[in-house]
C-alpha cells in the first residue's frame, strides 16, 4: 500500500514539474524584443573581439588611416655636419714692453681700422731716450765733417776720420733704437675690425705680452667643420655649402669650401674643413654653432615621402604601404632629411601610397581604409613648398679671406 502511494506521489511531481516549465517558456517568448535582445547581444559581442585589437572600424570594416603617395622633388647631393664660425682675422693685443696705460683710445664694440691708435703707454722714458740719441746723432755728424775736412788738408789721418765715420754710424743705429722703442708704446690696430671688450684702465700697469683687448674681422666668417673620411673622394675646395644657425632661425647663409687640412684628425677619423661665409649685416658672430649642409653633387629628383611616415625600429626605419586595402610594414633605406622631407633611398616604388597618420592602430596586413576622398595626394603641400623655395645651389662664390 505505501509502495503504491509513493509511486502515485513521484508521478505527479514529475507531472507539476514539466506542467510549470512549460509555463514559464511561454511567459518569457511573450516578453517584446526578449529573442531579438538577445541575438543582438551575441552579434556584439563578436564584432567588439574582432575589431578591439585595431581600433576603431570604419563601416567597410578597415581602420581608419592618413595617406600619402610617394612624391619626386630635386634635391641637391650633400654632406651634413656642424661646425663653429671663426673670424677671418682674430688677435689679441699684447705689449711688448713693460708700462703704464697713459691713454685707451677706442669704444669697447666698436668698429676701427687699420692703424688706428688703440692703447697708449706712458712713453715720458723712450721720448727722452730719443732726445738724447739726436743729440748725439748731431754731434758725430759734426765731428765726422770735420775729420773729413781735416783729412782732406792732411791735417788728420785716415785712422781719426775712420773712427769719426764709425761713431756717427753708431750715433744712428742709437737714434733708431731709441726711435723704436718709443714707437712700441704705442698699441695700433693691424687691420680693421670691431674692437672687442678691455681688460684695462688707464693707469695700470702691464707687463710684456699681458692681454688688453681683442680685435675681430668679421666681415667675412670661417666655419670649421668635419666630415667621416669615407667622403674624403667626394669633399673637394671650392664647393658651396649653405649655413643656418638655431641662433638665427628661418634664414640660411651661404659659402665656399677653400681649405682642407692635410692633416685628418686621428681621434675622429675625420676631414678638417675651412669654409668662408659672407657676414654683410654682421649678424654673424665669431663662437656660434652653426650647421652645415656641403653640397657634393648638383640636384636630382629624388623620392621624397613626409618624414611622420616613417616608423623608426632600433636602428632600421620602416613604413607601411597601402596595398589592396591593407597596411605592409616595409623597410625602407632613407637619405638626407629636409624640412618634414626625408629621401627614401631603397624599399619603395613611384606608384606606392604610404600611411603618414594612424600607426599606433595598426600592425602588418592590417585591413585599412584612407580617410577622406582618396587620402591625401602627395607629400604636404607646405613642406612642398619649403623644398621648391630652396637653392639647389648655393649663390654666388664668396670671396677668399685676405691672406
Amino acid at each position: 500500500m505505501n509502495k503504491t502511494v509513493l509511486g502515485v506521489l513521484a508521478v505527479l511531481g514529475v507531472a507539476l514539474a514539466a506542467g510549470g516549465g512549460f509555463w514559464f517558456g511561454q511567459q518569457r517568448s511573450d516578453a517584446p524584443g526578449g529573442s531579438a535582445a538577445a541575438a543582438q547581444g551575441g552579434v556584439g559581442t563578436s564584432g567588439k573581439g574582432s575589431g578591439g585589437s585595431n581600433g576603431p572600424a570604419s563601416p567597410s570594416g578597415g581602420v581608419t588611416i592618413e595617406a600619402a603617395k610617394v612624391a619626386f622633388m630635386p634635391l641637391p647631393q650633400g654632406i651634413t655636419a656642424v661646425g663653429s664660425l671663426r673670424s677671418d682675422e682674430s688677435v689679441t693685443l699684447r705689449p711688448e714692453v713693460a708700462g703704464r696705460i697713459s691713454a685707451i683710445a677706442f669704444q669697447e664694440g666698436q668698429r676701427v681700422a687699420k692703424g688706428a691708435l688703440l692703447v697708449r703707454l706712458d712713453a715720458a722714458v723712450p721720448e727722452a731716450e730719443v732726445q738724447q740719441a739726436r743729440a748725439n746723432l748731431k754731434l758725430a755728424r759734426t765731428k765726422f765733417d770735420r775729420a773729413v775736412d781735416l783729412t782732406k788738408s792732411n791735417f788728420m789721418s785716415g785712422q781719426a776720420k775712420d773712427e769719426a765715420e764709425n761713431n756717427l754710424k753708431v750715433a744712428e743705429a742709437g737714434l733708431q733704437l731709441a726711435e723704436a722703442k718709443l714707437a712700441k708704446m704705442e698699441l695700433r690696430a693691424p687691420f680693421s675690425g670691431m674692437i672687442g671688450l678691455r681688460v684695462v684702465s688707464v693707469g695700470d700697469y702691464v707687463k710684456e705680452g699681458a692681454d688688453l683687448v681683442n680685435l675681430e674681422s668679421i666681415d667675412v666668417l670661417k666655419v670649421d667643420f668635419r666630415v667621416p673620411e669615407i667622403y674624403l673622394k667626394q669633399v673637394q675646395v671650392g664647393q658651396l655649402l649653405a649655413v643656418t644657425l638655431d641662433a638665427i632661425p628661418g634664414k640660411t647663409f651661404d659659402g665656399r669650401v677653400f681649405a682642407l687640412n692635410p692633416l685628418f684628425d686621428a681621434a675622429g677619423r675625420s676631414i678638417v674643413i675651412r669654409a668662408i661665409v659672407r657676414n654683410t649685416d654682421t649678424s654673424l658672430r665669431p663662437g656660434m654653432f652653426a650647421r652645415v649642409r656641403l653640397f657634393t653633387r648638383e640636384a636630382k629628383d629624388a623620392m621624397v615621402v613626409p618624414e611622420t611616415a616613417l616608423v623608426p625600429t632600433g636602428d632600421e626605419q620602416f613604413v607601411y604601404r597601402v596595398v589592396d586595402g591593407k597596411a605592409l610594414r616595409t623597410k625602407v633605406e632613407i637619405g638626407q632629411r629636409r624640412e618634414g622631407i626625408v629621401e627614401v633611398l631603397q624599399g619603395l616604388d613611384p606608384a606606392d601610397t604610404i600611411v603618414t597618420a594612424g600607426h599606433l592602430k595598426i600592425r602588418d596586413g592590417t585591413a585599412v581604409k584612407i580617410a577622406g576622398a582618396g587620402g591625401r595626394n602627395g607629400v604636404a603641400a607646405g613642406a612642398a613648398a619649403k623644398i621648391e623655395a630652396a637653392p639647389d645651389k648655393a649663390a654666388a662664390p664668396v670671396s677668399p679671406p685676405r691672406s
